[in-house]
């Protein structure tokens, strides 16, 4: 386990260019934090290191944003089950080729993988973020 501190939202877009380099096909990731902590914000970052140019959006209504196949960025905030997911093909990508970003994947759980990564953001202040990579 790591932690790491950031002072803004372009450190943290920082820290997750970083981290995106210790990622690799198939790796799913599940982001966790309160509301407004800085999931996408970290998304942002981690398309950036894998070299994606898309404006990166919260999925909030499409479950998932796909960006070329090496990016799956996930909101599950209003799904109630891993059954709710598997039905809507949202693990059809877990393995795959990409890499699985997973917001609200506690609201999944019974669907994921083994060997997920976990990162944890919690917002300090208004700027500053702590992140627990595991």
């Amino acid at each position: 386990m790591a932690i790491f501190l950031t002072g803004s939202e372009d450190a943290t877009i920082q820290f997750a260019k970083e981290y995106a380099r210790s990622l690799k096909a198939g790796d799913v990731v599940l982001l966790e934090g309160e509301m407004g902590a800085g999931k996408t914000v970290f998304a942002k970052g981690v398309a950036q290191g894998l070299g994606i140019e898309e404006e990166i959006t919260s999925p909030t209504y499409a479950y998932m944003n796909d960006y070329g196949g090496k990016l799956y960025h996930y909101d599950c905030y209003r799904l109630a089950s891993g059954d709710a997911a598997r039905a809507l093909g949202l693990t059809d990508y877990f393995g795959g080729e990409g890499i699985c970003l997973i917001e609200w994947a506690e609201n999944i759980k019974d669907a994921l993988p083994e060997g997920c990564k976990k990162v944890t953001i919690k917002r300090i202040s208004c700027a500053n973020r702590e992140i627990i990579c595991e």
